[in-house]
């Protein structure tokens, strides 16, 4: 009984994050297209999934994981600066493109682990790649 509580207290907080319930909820409504490339774009292999925050849904194997994570990260598909001094390290083949709209906002993010920069970024929303590195 106190695991549905709880669940309920979940779902419902991360509704309000995602702008669910009203009007004006449905305009700030999140709605994502997440295609990972395991290998890398040039190898192919493109795995895909929907997500929705505001009602929970989609095809995202840890939705409900997912739409928490973003609703807590502030900007969570920010590009890094352009003028930002980033670590040469690599961090794997992997890379990724997130499209469609966030809080009401439309968005086309794109992220890989080329660099310490490029690998913090990924890792912050990694829950959204449920394939490859950082999953």
């Amino acid at each position: 009984m106190r695991l549905i509580f709880l669940t309920a207290v979940l779902l419902a907080a991360v509704a309000a994050a995602c702008g669910g319930g009203s009007a004006a909820g449905e305009a700030a409504a999140t709605r994502l297209t997440i295609t990972v490339w395991p290998e890398g774009r040039a190898a192919g292999g493109a795995r895909q999934w929907s997500l929705r925050c505001a009602p929970v849904g989609g095809t995202h194997p840890s939705r409900v994981k997912a739409c928490a994570r973003i609703a807590a990260v502030q900007n969570p598909f920010r590009p890094t600066p352009r003028d930002q001094a980033c670590t040469q390290i690599y961090g794997g083949p992997e890379e990724a493109r997130i499209t469609g709209v966030f809080r009401g906002w439309k968005i086309d993010a794109r992220f890989a682990r080329n660099d310490g920069c490029q690998i913090a970024r990924w890792d912050r929303i990694r829950v959204l790649f449920p394939v490859g590195a950082g999953t």
